[in-house]
C-alpha cells in the first residue's frame, strides 16, 4: 500500500484510539443507544445536504450502514454501558481484524499473503499480551457484546470494500437510440468514501432511537434530551465529525483502493492509541505488559503492512506501491503489498490469479 494511504490509516487509527475514552466521558448522561442515534444526526445534518449520493448500490449502502454504522456502534455503546472498561473495549473489538480476513477471503477470495499472515499472528499476540496484562473484571456479556460488535464491524469492512469493487468496474448506460453511452467518469474514491459515510448513516438513527423509546421509555428519553450537559454534547461532536466523518470518510476509501487485508491490520494501532489516551486523559497508567504488549503490536502492524520489508531493485522500472503494472506479470513475480494485477482484482481474485500463473 502507498506510504501515503498508510499515513491516512495510521491517522483514522489515532482518531478512532481517542474515540472510546471521548464516548465512556460522554456516556453516563444518556442512554447508549440514544447516545448512537444523536451522533449519527449530527453525522448527517447537514452533510446529506452537500454530499453527493455514493456510486454504489442503494442495497450496499444500506448494507454497509446496517454493519459498519449501526451494528458496531449500537453494540460497542451498549457493551459500555454494560461495564466494559473502555481501554479493554479498544483492544477486545480488534477482533475484527482476523474476522475481515477471514469474511473477505470467503465472500471476495483475497488471500492475505504469508507475510501479512505472520504479521496478524504477530500483532494478535501482542493483543493477547495487553489484554492479559489488564487487571480490569469485565463483566462477560458485556465482553459477549463486544465481540458482536467486532463480528458487525468486519461484515461492514468486506461490503465497503465489495461496493468499492463494484463502483470501480461500473459500465457506462446506454443512451436512448440504444447506442453504448460515453464512458463512464473514473470514480473519485475521497469523495465516494465521505458519501458512503454519510449516506450509509441514515439507517442509523430511527431504528436506535425507537429501540431506546421501547428499552428506556420515553420518560427517559424526552429528560435526556432536554437536559443535556457539555459532555454529551462535545463527545458526540467529536465522535460524529471527527471518527465518523473524516475517520469512516478516509477509512471506506482505502477499503474501496486497497484490499481488506491491507488495510484492516492498520486497527491494530487503535488499542495503543486508546490506552496512552486514557493514560493521559483517565489517569490510567500503563503496566509493562501492557507496553510490551502494545510494542509486540506495533511490530506485527509493521511486518503486516510491508513496512520492514525492503525490496530488492529490479532491472526494468518498477510500477509505485499500488499502480497497476503497464505489463503483464512474468514468471516469478508477485504483488507487493498492496498491488494487485488488476485494479479491480483482490488477492486470490480470478485476475490476481492468472496473472500468477502466467
Amino acid at each position: 500500500m502507498p506510504l501515503r494511504s498508510s499515513l491516512l490509516a495510521v491517522l483514522v487509527a489515532v482518531l478512532w484510539g481517542v474515540n472510546f475514552v471521548v464516548i465512556d466521558l460522554g456516556l453516563g448522561d444518556l442512554p447508549p443507544t440514544l447516545f448512537v442515534a444523536l451522533r449519527f444526526v449530527v453525522v448527517l445534518v447537514p452533510a446529506i445536504f452537500l454530499v453527493p449520493r455514493p456510486r454504489a448500490r442503494p442495497r450496499d449502502v444500506v448494507l454497509v450502514g446496517a454493519f459498519m454504522s449501526l451494528g458496531q456502534f449500537g453494540l460497542l455503546y451498549t457493551a459500555l454501558a454494560l461495564g466494559m472498561p473502555a481501554g479493554l473495549a479498544s483492544l477486545v473489538l480488534q477482533a475484527q481484524v482476523g474476522l475481515t480476513v477471514l469474511f473477505a477471503a470467503a465472500a471476495l477470495r483475497e488471500v492475505p499473503t504469508r507475510s501479512q499472515l505472520v504479521g496478524v499472528l504477530v500483532g494478535a499476540a501482542g493483543l493477547v499480551v495487553v489484554g492479559a496484562g489488564r487487571s480490569a473484571s469485565t463483566p462477560a456479556l458485556a465482553f459477549l457484546v463486544t465481540l458482536a460488535a467486532a463480528a458487525s464491524w468486519a461484515v461492514g469492512n468486506v461490503v465497503a470494500r465489495r461496493a468499492g469493487s463494484r463502483g470501480a468496474g461500473a459500465a457506462a448506460p446506454a443512451t436512448r437510440t440504444g447506442r453504448p453511452g460515453r464512458p463512464a467518469r473514473p470514480p473519485r474514491p475521497g469523495l465516494d468514501g465521505l458519501s458512503m459515510t454519510v449516506w450509509s448513516a441514515l439507517v442509523v438513527p430511527g431504528p436506535l432511537l425507537a429501540l431506546s423509546l421501547v428499552v428506556d421509555g420515553p420518560d427517559v428519553v424526552g429528560h435526556a434530551l432536554t437536559h443535556l450537559t457539555p459532555a454529551p454534547v462535545l463527545s458526540t461532536l467529536y465522535t460524529a465529525w471527527l471518527a465518523s466523518l473524516v475517520g469512516y470518510g478516509i477509512w471506506n476509501t482505502l477499503l474501496a483502493r486497497h484490499p481488506a487485508s491491507a488495510v484492516v491490520p492498520f486497527t491494530m494501532l487503535v488499542p495503543v492509541v486508546g490506552m496512552l489516551s486514557a493514560w493521559l486523559v483517565l489517569d490510567e497508567v500503563p503496566n509493562a505488559a501492557e507496553l510490551s504488549g502494545g510494542a509486540v503490536l506495533l511490530l506485527g502492524v509493521a511486518t503486516t503492512t510491508g513496512v520492514l520489508h525492503r525490496r530488492p531493485r529490479a532491472a526494468r522500472p518498477a510500477a509505485e506501491p499500488g499502480v497497476v503494472a503497464p505489463h503483464a506479470a512474468e514468471p516469478g513475480d508477485k504483488p507487493g503489498f498492496g498491488e494487485v494485477p488488476d485494479d479491480r482484482a483482490g488477492f486470490g481474485s480470478p485476475g490476481a490469479t492468472r496473472a500468477r500463473s502466467r
